[in-house]
């Protein structure tokens, strides 16, 4: 047989790498902007020599991964249409990671140092996790309703993602706006534009536009900071080479302090594991377009490069992108992984990262991220059977008590006045505007494992399987009694976790899950009783009608 000629880029492979680029763009903007939340400033060590190469190596060494399987698969099948694998920064994990993990730590500590510590056990954590998942993701696929993942996940993209970022498309309209459109159609209704142009690029460059233009044009109508020639310049002085460091030993440092971490694997472990799934999927979504690719040493890579990135600085996870068929489509085979990998590569090394985020406004980007956030919702209950509908809205309930409480709690450090804990030490059932602050700094805590439990207790039940939901439920008994959910400590406007094995805070405001611990152990009792006595009922078929004819089928 004539071996077909598989070369390392094809003209179309540019049409992919500029999808795949933005999309990656958009994460390092992220990374910049956010990290500023954190105490990492743009032109801070921290950032420039270890988050943005450590980041860069990790996507570099992943792509030519992908790039090198895709060969291989194009030469054991004969074939020249194989596209690889699309991989790069994990926004989800991005933002969770900012948000429940490092902006935490910071505030507690007001140090960079810290904040960044854990983010990079958090990336550690995660890896380790996708890389053991190869081994076990069928079985933990099998164990667990898919409504619990998705569920989960659809709680945080709705609150910390979609709803994070709308507002601010709204807060910045004359920049965020028209670039949203753009995205909105190109992605919701699938329209070509001119030149195949990338809608991702074009809406980069519409708002870039209109960020530099609109405010010589109509003077006082932009909100926020103006686009500025003399951050350029500034950014540009940062120019030059930043290899990668080993950051292992600061990791190291803080793997020995278990009690400073354990609390976070709340965050960790549910997200790793999300990433393993999600990997599966797009794996799967990969061989539905016609190219099969091995499941374990594809996981294996995307774990170990989430390890490398940890390892050398970067605080993010990588992971296999969702969307094989839409590059494929476009005619992209292996040369547009390649390509991406070597651009973040140069920039994120060269120090010039910042010369971008300062020419690019992140409002030209963000309505990518808001479609991410607003897909991830949609795939929880058109990816989950049907009649488990119920179930995925009921798993959303504790991220959304979790994101009224962040708001709620940066109120009440901005506004000053009486901190959380003098309200709740006065009356623990204090209410604002029907709502109890109590409930929500419960329902806060461990979230992700809550969603995930409650969802998978209804999933369980709907589907008949009492003894399933009992598990659940003792599984969620034996996370409130350990202090992996819903306890919590609260020191001014700062709230903790209270682990059963930790010391107690004699200044701090503490509360013991053990009376919800009790009533999950009342939630599996139930399930097996009356649940039990249901299926020992025989079916009441003397009460049944008479059978009528069918009308309309």
């Amino acid at each position: 047989m004539t071996q077909n000629h598989y070369p390392l880029f094809v003209r179309r492979d540019l049409d992919g790498f500029f999808a795949l680029m933005i999309d990656n763009l958009v994460q390092l903007l992220l990374i910049v902007a956010l990290c500023g939340l954190c105490g990492i400033s743009a032109d801070s060590d921290i950032l420039l020599q270890y988050i943005l190469p450590g980041a860069a190596l990790s996507i570099l060494v992943g792509n030519i991964f992908y790039a090198w399987q895709a060969h291989q698969l194009a030469k054991k099948e004969n074939r020249s249409d194989v596209c690889a694998l699309p991989y790069g920064i994990n926004t989800p994990s991005l933002l969770v990671y900012i948000f429940f993990v490092m902006v935490p730590v910071y505030q507690r500590t007001n140090s960079a140092e810290a904040a960044w510590q854990m983010g990079l056990l958090a990336c550690f954590g995660s890896g380790v996790i996708e890389f053991l998942g190869a081994f076990v993701a069928d079985r933990v696929r099998r164990l667990t309703p898919r409504a619990a993942l998705l569920s989960t996940l659809a709680g945080i993209a709705i609150g910390f993602i979609s709803m994070t970022f709308a507002l601010k498309i709204y807060q910045r309209p004359m920049i965020a706006m028209l670039p949203a459109a753009v995205v909105l159609l190109t992605l919701f209704s699938q329209a070509k534009l001119p030149f195949r142009i990338p809608g991702g690029l074009l809406a980069i460059i519409v708002g870039t536009i209109c960020a530099w233009v609109l405010p010589e044009v109509i003077p006082g109508m932009m909100e926020g900071a103006p686009m500025s020639t003399e951050a350029i310049k500034t950014a540009w002085g940062q120019w030059g080479w930043y290899p990668p460091h080993f950051a292992g030993g600061a990791l190291w440092e803080l793997l020995k302090q278990p009690s400073e971490w354990v609390g976070y694997m709340s965050v960790i472990f549910p997200m790793g594991l999300f990433n393993v799934i999600g990997s599966m999927q797009n794996i799967e979504s990969a061989e539905a377009a016609g190219d099969s690719y091995p499941a374990k040493p594809s996981m294996l890579a995307n774990g170990a490069g989430t390890i490398v990135a940890s390892l050398l600085g970067s605080c993010f996870p990588t992971t296999i992108y969702i969307g094989h068929p839409g590059w494929k489509e476009m005619g992209s085979r292996a040369g547009y992984s390649t390509l991406n990998g070597i651009f973040f590569m140069l920039i994120c090394l060269t120090g010039t990262t910042g010369v971008i985020s300062n020419i690019i406004p992140l409002e030209a980007g963000i309505a990518i991220v808001l479609w991410i956030g607003m897909v991830i919702t949609a795939q929880a209950f058109n990816a989950s059977p049907s009649r488990h509908a119920p179930a995925v809205a009921l798993g959303l309930f504790p991220a959304i008590a979790a994101w009224g409480m962040t708001v709620m709690q940066g109120t009440l450090i901005v506004g000053g006045g009486k901190t959380l804990q003098e309200i709740l030490s006065a009356n623990l059932f204090t209410e604002v505007n029907g709502f109890l602050i109590h409930g929500l700094v419960v329902m806060e805590r461990g979230f992700i494992f809550t969603c995930m439990i409650l969802a998978a207790i209804c999933a369980c039940l709907i589907d008949g399987k009492y003894r399933s939901a009992a598990v659940w439920s003792v599984i969620a008994a034996l996370f409130a009694f350990l202090g992996l959910t819903n306890a919590y400590e609260i020191v001014g406007n700062d709230i903790h976790f209270r682990l059963a094995f930790t010391d107690v805070n004699s200044k701090a405001l503490t509360f013991r899950a053990t009376g919800i611990g009790v009533g999950y152990l009342l939630f599996a009792a139930t399930f097996l009783i009356l649940g039990g006595l249901r299926d020992a009922e025989p079916p009441p078929e003397a009460e049944l009608p008479n059978p009528q004819p069918e009308i309309g089928h």
